[in-house]
């Protein structure tokens, strides 16, 4: 079980960098959908795999982009935002957006191969 776990936070990961490379941002959710589809989860964990593996990944990407170019932008954008001017609340609020969007894609696979 925590070896199916861990295999789908990877392969989401993994695909999701891949794929974001060529595609638009949403191809995370598609990505880690069909990883849920073929990795059969419970729920909660299809939920939490998808939800770790993007929050790690877009946090990450987002906290490397921010540290290379000295937290300009994100500073920037944390001033217009109600986030105190945090430049890592925004490296958070993106790894968050990423998260419940993987989450709730392997939510739904996992739902949908629990009615099937």
């Amino acid at each position: 079980m925590i070896l199916k776990f861990l295999a789908a936070i990877l392969l989401i990961a993994l695909l999701s960098f891949a794929c974001g490379l060529y595609f638009p941002w949403w191809v995370i959710a598609p990505v880690s959908f069909v990883v849920s589809l073929l990795i059969p989860q419970r729920p909660l964990p299809a939920f939490m795999a998808g939800f770790l593996a993007l929050f790690l990944l877009w946090g990450g990407m987002a906290l490397a982009i921010d540290l290379a170019n000295g937290s300009i932008l994100s500073a920037k954008v944390a001033a217009i935002l109600p986030l105190g001017g945090s430049s890592y609340a925004i490296v958070i609020v993106t790894g968050l957006i990423g998260a419940l969007v993987g989450g709730g894609s392997a939510l739904t696979a996992a739902f949908l191969r629990k009615t099937s």
